[in-house]
């Protein structure tokens, strides 16, 4: 500990619990980043080209499942469980795709690693919320956000060369001995932690909920890459299935941001679907309007993801700050870095502004993202934090998912020449900042309301997983 007498993320206390959360999301990212560089030499190995893009719907939707999932095991049986329970999926579903010898059990193993990983990202938050006192959070969701950060840098090309000399199936199987490290740091420090109480509903109906959501965010990803009037059927099919399924799985307001818990939660959607909207239709844009390269395209995807780490850091160096403050700013730094992305079309600047645009945006995030954390955890109740934690995570995935396929129904427009390439671009530029600005506008209704009592949370001790054998060791 720090001769201050402070207590920090990794002092003796939280040294254990900090070093497993950090190791499982570094290697969670890094299979669901490396999986993009891993795919066409496994698809091809497996004959499975028609099916290209069904191992990542099935993880979408799966993951979908696994967030209702981890959220009802953690308030019914406690973060040890749901984190036991969470890990052994996933690394089951590592175990199957790196021994898959046919594209539809490779399928099968993508979306056991969903649920897996639906359920371990639930229970970091709620592991957040009752490990870690109020004042370390902002330091912990920043360095959560560089523990992302760093597979973005480097796993695409680690996994390229794991796949080119030892093989693809090694991107999976090499995870497996490491994610279990990971759990075994975080176990000894969680045996306190048991269940908080019984406020969700029955885990059977929210699973079937969650999975017709499921079902309606991969409709509309299929029909978001093809522009015939099936698309259009599938499309309404999957808004339909999407609505019915998500709106007994998130607070009743989360949509209209109605102020409290509904805003957070309502806010983190249209943080992510702007964000991850334009994220997937960039690099695209520079190669086909500025002939860029694979590695070129993908450099302002590393400005974003530097912006992020370092916005994160320097929100985390201020817990003085008022959340709402951060959040409106970085929902404004997002707007800004999208509306400038909308230069990528002037062909005399030849791309380079994105840059510094995507940048900016990055920073918007690494400012709105924790502080939705912090804001989370402050609301939701202790009987509740699993479920609201699931439907935390559920809007960012819902969102994201809507977002790209509006953007793949603009590029296929532009591909069928109903719409300019150039145009295409500005319809985006123009359909994701609107959400980014609205939740500038609405910020404010992320805060506390007024007269709400304060979270159980703050009365956990910090002291309690310091006492476990695991942390004395």
């Amino acid at each position: 500990m720090r001769r201050s007498g402070r207590p920090t993320v990794f002092d003796r206390s939280h040294r254990l619990t900090t070093a497993g959360l950090l190791m499982l999301i570094t290697f969670v990212a890094f299979e669901s980043m490396a999986v993009a560089t891993a795919m066409p030499t496994a698809v091809g190995e497996l004959d499975g080209l028609a099916w290209y893009g069904w191992p990542f719907s099935a993880f979408l939707v799966a993951s979908v499942v696994g967030m209702v999932l981890g959220g009802d095991l953690d308030d019914r049986r406690g973060s040890r469980i749901a984190l036991l329970a969470g890990v052994s999926t996933f690394a089951a579903g590592l175990l199957l795709a790196g021994l898959s010898g046919h594209m539809a059990l490779f399928v099968a193993a993508r979306a056991v690693q969903g649920v897996g990983a639906g359920i371990i990202a639930v229970s970091m938050y709620v592991v957040a919320g009752r490990a870690y006192r109020p004042e370390l959070r902002p330091k912990l969701f920043a360095a959560f956000s560089a523990a992302w950060v760093l597979p973005a840098l480097v796993g695409p090309l680690l996994a390229g060369l794991i796949t080119t000399h030892v093989g693809w199936r090694w991107v999976f199987l090499g995870m497996l001995p490491l994610i279990l490290l990971g759990l075994a740091l975080l176990l000894p420090a969680l045996r306190r932690f048991g269940a908080s109480g019984d406020g969700a509903a029955p885990t059977s109906a929210r699973r079937w909920w969650a999975l017709l959501a499921g079902v309606g965010i991969a409709a509309l990803q299929y029909a978001g890459q093809r522009l015939d009037l099936f698309a259009v059927g599938i499309a309404v099919v999957g808004v339909a299935a999407l609505v019915a399924g998500i709106r007994p799985l998130v607070p009743a307001g989360a949509a209209r941001l109605r102020p409290g818990l509904p805003a957070v939660i309502g806010a983190r959607g249209l943080l992510a679907g702007a964000f991850f909207g334009m994220d997937a239709l960039l690099p695209l844009s520079l190669t086909h309007l500025h002939g860029y390269g694979p590695t070129a395209a993908g450099i302002p995807l590393t400005a974003g993801a530097l912006g992020w780490a370092i916005a994160s850091q320097l929100q985390g160096r201020r817990p003085d700050v008022a959340r709402v403050v951060l959040l409106r700013l970085g929902f404004l730094l997002l707007a800004a870095g999208l509306a400038g992305t909308a230069l990528v079309v002037v062909p005399a600047l030849e791309g380079w502004p994105t840059y510094l645009t995507w940048a900016v945006a990055g920073l918007g995030m690494g400012l709105g993202m924790p502080s939705l954390s912090v804001l989370l955890l402050e609301q939701s109740r202790e009987e509740r934090r699993g479920a609201d934690s699931a439907a935390f995570q559920i809007a960012d995935v819902t969102m994201s998912a809507v977002c790209v396929g509006v953007v793949g129904v603009l590029v296929a427009a532009a591909a069928a020449g109903a719409l300019t390439f150039p145009t295409a671009v500005l319809l985006a530029v123009a359909v994701l900042t609107a959400p980014a600005l609205v939740g500038g506008w609405l910020a404010p209704r992320a805060g506390a309301p007024r007269g709400a009592p304060a979270s159980a949370s703050t009365l956990v001790p910090v002291t309690e997983p310091a006492r476990s054998r695991g942390d004395r060791a």
